[in-house]
C-alpha cells in the first residue's frame, strides 16, 4: 500500500464583471484509491456545485467568482493498493469483450488522431505479439522519440504536432501513446495526477498527464514522458484526452498564477505503507471488470 499526502494550491485574479470555473482537481474516490482524508477550501464565499462522473469517478466542482482574487486550497491523504500482475500474463481484451464504458476509448479524438496513424502503427507495432508487452513497446518507442521540453506545446498541441516536433511535455507524450494504441484497437485514456518523483531540474512540482491502456478487463498505467513513478500516482480526472481532463476550465476575464503543489509519500512498515519506486510489474489502480457474454439469439 502507497500513503500520499496531496496539497493543491490555485490562485487567480477575477477582473470585472466575474468568472465561471469548472475544477478537476479533487482525487478520484475509486475502488483501490481511498481519500483517507480531505479538505477544500475557496477564499470567495460563492455557491458551489459538485459532480461525479459515475463511470470515471472524476469530481468536478463548478462556482462562480467575483472580481478580485480567488484562492483555491485542496488537501488531501490517500491510501493506494495497486493490482500487481506480470506482464507476460496481461494480454489484450478482444473489441468483443469490452464494457460498453471502454468503447469510447477505442476512437480517435480531438488531440489523438488514431485514425491518421493506423498504417505507422501496424507497421511500427503490428508484428508484435498483443498483450501488455505491445503497449509497453509503444511507451518506449514514445519515450525514444519525443523530448521533454517545457515550453514547447500549448493547448492546440495534439498526438500529430507532437509527431512531427518530436517534443513536448507529459500531455503531448500522453496523447501520441493513446493515438497509437487506439490506433491498434486498444482502449487508451487519458489520466491526470502529479509528478510524483520527477527530477526537480524539470521544474516544480505540477500536474502530470500518463496512459491507461485496457489490458485483460483492467486499466493498467503507463508513463510515456518517463519523468515521474506511477506507482506514486494519484488519480485525479480521466477522459479521452486533455480536452476532458483540465485541472480548471476558465470562462471570462482571469489572470491566472502558477500553480502552488506539494506530494509526499508517507512510509510505515507496520501500517503497511511503501515508499513508491519503480516497478517493472504491470501495476493498476482500478478494480477489473466483470465481462458476461449475452446470448443475442
Amino acid at each position: 500500500m502507497v500513503r500520499i499526502h496531496l496539497a493543491i494550491d490555485l490562485q487567480y485574479q477575477v477582473n470585472h464583471p466575474s468568472a465561471d470555473f469548472i475544477f478537476n482537481v479533487q482525487a478520484a474516490h475509486a475502488p483501490q484509491q481511498t481519500v483517507v482524508w480531505e479538505e477544500l477550501q475557496v477564499s470567495q464565499p460563492v455557491p458551489m456545485v459538485s459532480h461525479t462522473d459515475a463511470a470515471t469517478r472524476t469530481r468536478i466542482l463548478r462556482l462562480t467568482a467575483s472580481p478580485g482574487p480567488l484562492h483555491l486550497r485542496y488537501r488531501a491523504t490517500l491510501d493506494i493498493v495497486h493490482h500487481v500482475a506480470q506482464p507476460d500474463s496481461v494480454f489484450e481484451t478482444p473489441i468483443s469483450q469490452l464494457p460498453a464504458e471502454v468503447l469510447t476509448y477505442i476512437y480517435p479524438s480531438r488531440y489523438c488522431q488514431s485514425d491518421c496513424v493506423t498504417a505507422m502503427a501496424t507497421t511500427l507495432f503490428g508484428h508484435l505479439p498483443p498483450g501488455y508487452r505491445r503497449v509497453e513497446a509503444i511507451q518506449n518507442w514514445v519515450q525514444s522519440q519525443v523530448k521533454f521540453e517545457s515550453n514547447t506545446s500549448n493547448s492546440m498541441t495534439s498526438a500529430l504536432d507532437t509527431l512531427n516536433d518530436h517534443k513536448g511535455v507529459c500531455r503531448d507524450f500522453a496523447h501520441l501513446m493513446i493515438a497509437f494504441c487506439r490506433a491498434l484497437n486498444i482502449p487508451a485514456r487519458f489520466t491526470t495526477a502529479i509528478d510524483f518523483g520527477a527530477d526537480p531540474a524539470l521544474g516544480p512540482t505540477d500536474f502530470h498527464a500518463y496512459v491507461e491502456a485496457y489490458l485483460g478487463h483492467r486499466w493498467y498505467l503507463f508513463d510515456p514522458s518517463g519523468t515521474a513513478i506511477p506507482m506514486g500516482f494519484v488519480r485525479i480526472g480521466t477522459g479521452r484526452d486533455a480536452a476532458d481532463a483540465s485541472f480548471a476550465t476558465i470562462f471570462g476575464p482571469v489572470t491566472a498564477h502558477a500553480p502552488r503543489i506539494d506530494i509526499s509519500a508517507q512510509t510505515h512498515p507496520g501500517h503497511g505503507w511503501h515508499m513508491p519506486v519503480r516497478r517493472p510489474e504491470a501495476l493498476s489502480t482500478d478494480s477489473a471488470f466483470t465481462w458476461n457474454a449475452v446470448d443475442a439469439a
